[in-house]
């Protein structure tokens, strides 16, 4: 099993954003290292006459054509009168992903 060192488990945790006590610091790196240890045990396994699968469920996508239908001038001038910011065609609408990080 993999021994990862306290400087690794503060570089991960900075990734993470994770501020960690000492303690914290011991149970995460006997956690990490013992997933890494899975990960090694897989490593080890032939699998060389195994097919590669993306899922196993059978399930598959289904997809349609992207098709614009045009839409009745007057219900599209309602929608459009209902967006206080625009420029021509273009609606201004709030931001839905924000990085708070700025």
């Amino acid at each position: 099993m993999a021994k990862l060192t306290k400087q690794e488990i503060q570089q991960i945790a900075s990734l993470a954003r994770l501020a960690l006590e000492d303690e914290e610091q011991r149970r995460y790196a006997i956690e990490l290292a013992t997933g890494l240890g899975y990960v090694e045990t897989l490593g080890k396994v032939d699998t060389q006459n195994v097919k590669e699968t993306c899922q196993v469920t059978g399930l598959e996508d289904v997809v349609r054509d992207d098709v614009a239908y045009p839409c009745d001038p007057v219900i599209q001038e309602k929608l459009r009168a209902q967006f206080p910011k625009r420029v021509g065609d273009l609606l201004q609408v709030h931001a839905v992903f924000v990085d708070s990080s700025l």
